[in-house]
């Protein structure tokens, strides 16, 4: 995995998991090649009444991520993720950005098969 995006509440390592996906704050975007990070605000996505996990999957995709970690994934989101080949690990929540990818690092959190929400 050259890539993932994890869902944050504010933009840096060292924040919370957001625990929603469709409706995050936001996502810190990881190179795990270079250690390169950005964070990229779904502030549009939280307005919207309808379709917000679809339109943060498309997000996540545009933004080249091939594993999105989160705290839980909606049935909606999670289809539009897997239509797009990206992989899920959920459950991540009351952890920081960078507790999540050095557990995914170590194997520790798995790919889910199914939306936990």
């Amino acid at each position: 995995m050259k890539k993932i995006a994890v869902t944050s509440e504010d933009p840096t390592l060292d924040d919370q998991v957001d625990p929603r996906f469709g409706r995050a704050g936001g996502f810190l975007v990881m190179d795990l090649e270079t250690m390169e990070a950005r964070y990229i605000d779904n502030g549009a996505s939280q307005t919207m009444s309808q379709g917000a996990g679809i339109q943060t999957a498309e997000n996540v995709a545009k933004a080249g991520a091939e594993v999105v970690l989160s705290g839980y994934v909606g049935p909606k989101a999670f289809q539009a993720l897997a239509t797009a080949g990206i992989k899920v690990g959920q459950d991540c929540d009351n952890m920081t950005v960078r507790e999540a990818i050095e557990k995914f690092q170590k194997g520790e959190i798995p790919f889910a098969d199914k939306p936990n929400r």
